[in-house]
């Protein structure tokens, strides 16, 4: 039996996706056909409607894992990402323990959490609900973000809360938040990302990191981050239709 996208993202496996957040089922069958290992499904920042996800996660979620950033930290958000079929949910600005220990309680099952049980597409719609609730558990990766100095500050105890797999690294937020807006390379930003690689890496946590280019997230490869997000659909496709109309030009 294959491996679950979670199996391999706790195996130090290095996974490439890259960030959907065009409401169609056409642009993720596209990107998902070009052989990234997972898609960044955006729900935080791009504009999907419940329904958008739905088809989004039943057009391509079979042939790639799909983890869904939840627009929130709130119940109703992480129980729909996770009843449609996501393989997983990547949760915004979680600055503490105590919201890393919610949002387990919120995407886990009992007894390791509180998750409600509902019929729906991620358990067959219902007919395959004994199994599905069985496995959840084992199957469902769930992700943090540390994208807040707050964040970089309760690493250590963020880092310890049960049922958390991995914590990923936002650059851009996180430079915000510390009062210096966009300088990813900054000597602060960049101590900050480094406090948060040490404490993760020092507890087994598993390490990612998004960037608008490829070039953006190379030096973290190296570094051990394996749950890699490059790049964002409406900038791959405007970059790509400029570059086209210059070559028709010349």
């Amino acid at each position: 039996m294959p491996a679950t996208f979670r199996q391999r993202f706790l195996s130090g496996e290095r996974l490439l996706g890259t960030l959907l957040s065009i409401p169609s089922g056409a642009v993720a069958e596209i990107l998902a056909d070009t052989g990234f290992d997972w898609l960044f499904v955006d729900a935080e920042h791009g504009p999907l409607e419940v329904t958008e996800l739905q088809t989004i996660l039943q057009v391509v979620s079979r042939r790639v894992a799909c983890l869904v950033r939840v627009p929130s930290q709130n119940e109703i958000p992480i129980k729909r990402a996770l009843d449609l079929g996501a393989a997983g949910i990547i949760v915004p600005q979680v600055n503490t323990a105590s919201e890393a220990e919610r949002i387990v309680q919120l995407s886990r099952y009992a007894p390791l959490g509180a998750r409600g049980v509902g019929i729906a597409r991620a358990s067959g719609y219902g007919l395959n609900l004994k199994p599905y609730v069985a496995t959840a558990n084992d199957t469902t990766t769930l992700v943090v973000q540390a994208e807040d100095i707050r964040a970089v500050e309760n690493i250590e105890a963020i880092v310890k809360v049960p049922g958390v797999d991995g914590v990923l690294v936002g650059p851009y937020d996180l430079s915000a938040s510390m009062g210096l807006m966009g300088q990813i390379d900054h000597p602060d930003v960049v101590a900050a990302i480094d406090r948060v690689t040490e404490v993760c890496q020092a507890a087994d946590m598993k390490l990612g990191i998004f960037g608008v280019t490829s070039d953006s997230i190379a030096p973290y490869r190296d570094r051990g981050f394996t749950l890699l997000v490059a790049g964002v659909d409406t900038i791959v496709l405007g970059h790509g239709a400029a570059e086209l109309l210059q070559q028709m030009k010349s």
